[in-house]
């Protein structure tokens, strides 16, 4: 299993995460984004840098992909990509995406972009907090003790 990481929204938190879980599980994480990361000396922690433009991150992390690998990311157009390749999603609050609840999240993110479009300020998500932080860890921990092979 790998994990890839859609690394230019995700919180540094998360990204802290995510590399004391690839040390302690010797697990590969890469982080692909349209910018250049910084990421530990580790033999399992690399980042990507793909072209800028749209999507561009996010089709390299589904062309990369393999049917068992955990994605994090908080695109929900990705995530439907990474489950109809057999991979799983986890968004950075610590929510997976599932075959049952995709669906009804894109339909979602689909009438707030329009509500956006003709004029009405729709909020924005809650500030990212401890609770999310926390959320993840733990939502990623149960994850891996199914899905990883142990060192």
């Amino acid at each position: 299993m790998q994990i890839w990481v859609d690394a230019d929204a995700c919180p540094v938190v998360i990204k802290d995460i995510l590399y004391r879980v690839a040390e302690r599980l010797q697990l590969n994480v890469t982080l692909v984004a349209n910018q250049l990361m910084r990421v530990p000396p580790s033999r399992f922690v690399r980042a990507v840098q793909v072209p800028a433009g749209a999507d561009v991150a996010d089709a390299e992390i589904v062309r990369l992909l393999a049917p068992g690998d955990l994605v994090v990311t908080g695109d929900i157009p990705l995530a439907a990509d990474v489950l109809l390749k057999g991979g799983f999603a986890l968004n950075p609050r610590g929510e997976f995406y599932t075959n049952d609840n995709i669906a009804q999240m894109l339909t979602m993110r689909t009438f707030m972009d329009e509500l956006r479009g003709s004029g009405v300020d729709t909020g924005g998500p809650a500030p990212f907090g401890q609770a999310d932080r926390q959320n993840f860890a733990n939502q990623l921990d149960r994850h891996l003790a199914r899905h990883a092979k142990r060192p």
